[in-house]
């Protein structure tokens, strides 16, 4: 496979550092890699294949040497400003905020569901929110089988979808100090109905979020979505409960079976031998945990899902390096 040159944006984060731990894990074929952060973060060294770098600091001239792909992943604020400036250098940018997701001329991509929509890129590729990520990719299948009606998103995510503020939270809270500098109530001990701000809709922009880009990455744009998306005290890991109303009937073999076919999907489905998702056995894999399938018989081809994925890998690094491959294999 050929070797590209690569950029990682935001390295010195949370979600940068773990790209630098899957680009070295997949073997990701680059022949040079950059890495930029803000000034404050410039000078930090990284390991990544072994081999020492030094964060240098992002300005305009970053993208000035030979560059074929950028991982973002530095806030939306960031990527406003310098994704356009990557992209008009002829550099693919693969980007974790949410400041692309819906715009019109920008795919919004999981691998798993959608890599055909990366081949009309004009430069930026969106990496969806993480809680859509792993809930496309179990819902998909189901889509394209049976065809969904309604989705009902009711979500348990971790601190860490906050960042390094979030978990610090937490930590100190469950010493008896509550910080509250990510959330506006103790997250210790606690769950917040309340993820990013709230709408004139009475939704959070979090909720909004796993709505459209649903929509956007199924190319279904009437497809009926309501969600409730919620901040649980944990640090790692997304657990999601997903109904759906499917267009035609089914057999819960059949879905079981269909599941455990589908790429990235893994079934854990045995309650008598108390088998279920949990986020503490997702947590540093790459893989989307499904359990508790079960028929919803309040409604006519009702299903019940528990969908369990880690947050930052998954559902934010690990995506965006396989985005990332699929552009290398495009090259070839």
């Amino acid at each position: 496979m050929r070797k590209v040159n690569l950029a990682v944006v935001g390295a010195t984060g949370m979600v940068g550092r773990t790209f630098l731990k899957v680009l070295e894990e997949r073997d990701f074929p680059y022949e040079n890699l950059y890495l930029f952060a803000s000034a404050k973060s410039a000078g930090e060294k990284v390991t990544c294949k072994g081999k020492e770098y030094i964060v240098e600091e992002l300005t305009e001239a970053s993208f000035d040497r030979p560059m074929d792909i950028a991982l973002f992943s530095a806030g939306g604020d960031i990527s406003k400003i310098f994704a356009p400036i990557a992209a008009s250098k002829g550099v693919t940018v693969v980007d974790n905020s949410s400041a692309w997701r819906m715009e019109k001329d920008v795919p919004l991509v999981v691998p798993e569901v959608n890599p055909h929509d990366i081949s009309w890129n004009k430069g930026i590729i969106a990496n969806p929110n993480c809680s859509t990520i792993q809930a496309v990719v179990a819902l998909k299948p189901l889509h394209e089988a049976y065809g969904i009606k309604r989705i009902i998103y009711s979500t348990y995510q971790s601190v860490s979808g906050t960042g390094v503020k979030g978990v610090v939270d937490l930590e100190e809270g469950l010493k008896g100090n509550d910080l509250m500098k990510a959330y506006p109530h103790p997250i210790a001990n606690n769950c917040l109905p309340h993820i990013d701000v709230f709408q004139e809709n009475g939704y959070t922009k979090e909720e909004m979020k796993m709505i459209l880009e649903t929509q956007k990455i199924f190319g279904d744009y009437e497809l009926k979505i309501t969600a409730t998306t919620v901040r649980v005290p944990i640090i790692n890991c997304h657990s999601e409960s997903i109904n759906v109303e499917l267009e035609k009937s089914f057999e819960l073999k059949d879905i079981v079976a269909l599941l455990n076919q589908s790429p990235g999907v893994v079934v854990q489905d045995d309650p008598g031998s108390n088998l279920y998702p949990l986020a503490r056995n997702a947590a540093g894999t790459d893989q989307v945990y499904v359990g508790r399938i079960r028929r919803d018989f309040s409604v006519e081809n009702g299903l019940n899902l528990w969908v369990v994925a880690d947050n930052i890998r998954k559902g934010a690094a690990t995506n965006a390096v396989q985005i990332a491959e699929l552009l290398v294999e495009g090259l070839q």
